[in-house]
């Protein structure tokens, strides 16, 4: 039971008290505030002891009664520097570890760099990367929607032509010439699904006819019925057209229609007649075709401005 006992304060004396500690760093911080005090006392010989009295009747003051081993303890740890914060050495842990508690001050701003590089690898993907993986597929798509819609050979050759000249495009890793035929094939499929009369405008302060002096031959004329697309339902369409003075695709909802000069000359007296055109037909276009059935004598070429 003896042995017990002691064992046991034998451990109790083994582990210091936390309140101790404390009390030994406050005396450690005292004998800091107190620098002159604690550098002259601390450095002649003998005189510790004084140190400890005065330590002492400071803590009396504060009704603190500190023992002469707690007294004893922090002298030495004033010496020792034992409370001294001593920062760690160089070393690539000690950089991480510098770096992570200064991450609110650079945080933002890599944050918001790999926003940026997001939003361009996303911009990049969704307008570059995917139409152009797509394009295969969509070409071969519109092409099958056509050639099941169209109703004329002319109109089977001018896809199977786009086909071959987007899977040409493909092959050669030409994006843009491949994104080309798309839009043509998609010109072509728009074509083939309207029906409409074509008739000529015939409205007050617009014109129903314009002529041209091409720049080949000055001493010639051009001559154009200014037309327009009438669905079924009376809907006036969007119509691709292929302007002949400049070779390019145009959608537009007027165009002027090359006739010959008789034909010209025949609509402006009927419209001078009365203000009216009576005969405004000059043509009727069935789903399926590219061409529409014309009325009267003209050569299917078109301008789209004038």
């Amino acid at each position: 039971m003896n042995t017990e006992a002691t064992s046991a304060t034998a451990g109790a004396s083994a582990k210091q008290p936390l309140d101790e500690i404390m009390l030994a760093m406050d005396v450690v911080d005292t004998l800091r505030r107190r620098e002159r005090l604690v550098k002259r006392e601390i450095e002649v010989e003998g005189r510790e002891q004084d140190l400890k009295e005065r330590l002492r009747k400071i803590y009396q003051a504060q009704g603190i009664e500190v023992s002469d081993r707690i007294l004893a303890e922090g002298v030495a740890a004033l010496r020792e520097d034992r409370f001294v914060y001593k920062p760690p050495a160089e070393s690539f842990h000690v950089k991480l570890a510098r770096l992570y508690v200064s991450r609110n001050r650079w945080g933002k701003w890599l944050l918001g760099g790999i926003g940026v590089l997001i939003i361009a690898w996303t911009v990049n993907y969704f307008v570059f990367v995917a139409p152009s993986k797509a394009l295969p597929e969509e070409i071969a798509t519109v092409h099958a929607e056509v050639t099941e819609i169209a109703r004329s050979d002319r109109a089977r050759e001018r896809a199977e032509q786009l086909l071959n000249a987007g899977q040409t495009a493909l092959d050669n890793e030409n994006k843009d010439a491949a994104r080309q035929a798309l839009r043509l094939l998609e010109d072509l499929r728009t074509r083939l699904e309207q029906e409409y009369t074509l008739r000529i405008v015939n409205r007050p302060r617009e014109q129903s006819g314009v002529w041209r002096v091409p720049d080949i031959n000055t001493r010639a004329r051009n001559y154009y019925l200014i037309v327009e697309a009438i669905d079924p339902s009376g809907k006036v369409l969007t119509v691709p057209v292929t302007n002949e003075e400049t070779g390019k695709i145009e959608r537009v909802t007027q165009w002027g229609l090359r006739v010959d000069e008789a034909t010209f000359q025949r609509v402006a007296r009927d419209k001078q007649n009365n203000g009216i055109i009576e005969e405004d037909r000059v043509g009727h276009k069935k789903r399926g075709y590219l061409r529409p059935d014309y009325k009267i004598r003209t050569t299917g070429g078109a301008i789209t401005q004038w």
